[in-house]
């Protein structure tokens, strides 16, 4: 069954190669990782920010334990340091009376003075015997403190590099996590500023409110114009009062407009 979905797959596979050969020919592969770089980044970009913000900070937070583990590593290493450097001392001070014993039992054999304390003598081949002994022993003990002590420098080295690396990195976690921050912050901004445009307000009705009041001052300031030309123009039909001892035709008589005998109003009679 397996084989069959296997066999399946890469015959599949081999029909899909073989039609994109015969579209595009030999640049079927540019456009095969053309278009897989284009979904990948699509992909990518469809990604929420903050939700990267979040697996960013999940990554930061993994540097942890490993920053631990070396605070470890590095408070044993220091340590075995320690220890090798007071080993160290101690065999160079062990070294220091050997080599003086074996230098006074040096000057015994040229003299032949074998005395010990507590007059116990040897003989001059039981001297030489010790003093044979003492020194293989002191060159052995000398090579194994030149191998201690470069065993040391090379700890002392790898305890400064391991310390820098660790306080590097502590330092590089501070600042990654400044700089997320700084990131986040600037992705609030960001969204409160789009929020705050979000907010359409619709001042269709404000506007129309204005219209229909200016329309009102509009038609109120014709109503008045109108009643003024109206009080100028237009006759009213109201009933006049005549004072009925009034003689009108005396005034008129009695008036300029009575021309005097022979004058104005004879001339008119003539020209006429």
């Amino acid at each position: 069954m397996v084989c069959k979905m296997v066999k399946k797959g890469i015959l599949g596979a081999a029909l899909g190669a073989g039609a994109l050969y015969l579209v595009f020919g030999t640049s079927a592969p540019s456009y095969l990782r053309t278009a897989f770089h284009k979904v990948r980044h699509n992909a990518k970009s469809a990604v929420p920010v903050q939700f990267e913000i979040d697996r960013a900070r999940e990554e930061i937070a993994g540097l942890e334990p490993a920053i631990l583990d070396n605070i470890e590593a590095l408070a044993r290493a220091q340590v075995e340091v320690e220890h090798l450097d007071r080993e160290i001392v101690a065999v160079r001070n062990n070294l220091g009376a050997e080599k003086t014993q074996i230098l006074a039992l040096r000057d015994r054999l040229k003299t032949g003075d074998f005395r010990l304390a507590g007059h116990v003598s040897y003989t001059a081949d039981d001297a030489r015997a010790e003093l044979t002994h003492r020194w293989d022993l002191y060159r052995n003990v000398t090579k194994i403190l030149e191998e201690k002590e470069t065993t040391l420098k090379a700890k002392q080295k790898a305890v400064a590099a391991a310390q820098k690396q660790l306080e590097t990195m502590g330092a590089q976690k501070k600042a990654l996590l400044a700089k997320l921050a700084g990131i986040e912050a600037h992705l609030q901004m960001i969204e409160a500023t789009r929020a705050s445009n979000e907010f359409d307000f619709d001042d269709s009705a404000l506007s129309r409110a204005k219209s229909t009041v200016a329309d009102l001052e509009k038609r109120l300031e014709i109503m008045e114009r109108k009643s003024e030309l109206e009080g100028r123009f237009v006759e009213t039909n109201l009933p006049l009062a005549v004072d009925s001892g009034r003689d009108v035709v005396k005034e008129i008589d009695e008036s300029e407009l009575q021309a005097p005998a022979g004058g104005s109003s004879a001339k008119a009679d003539k020209s006429l």
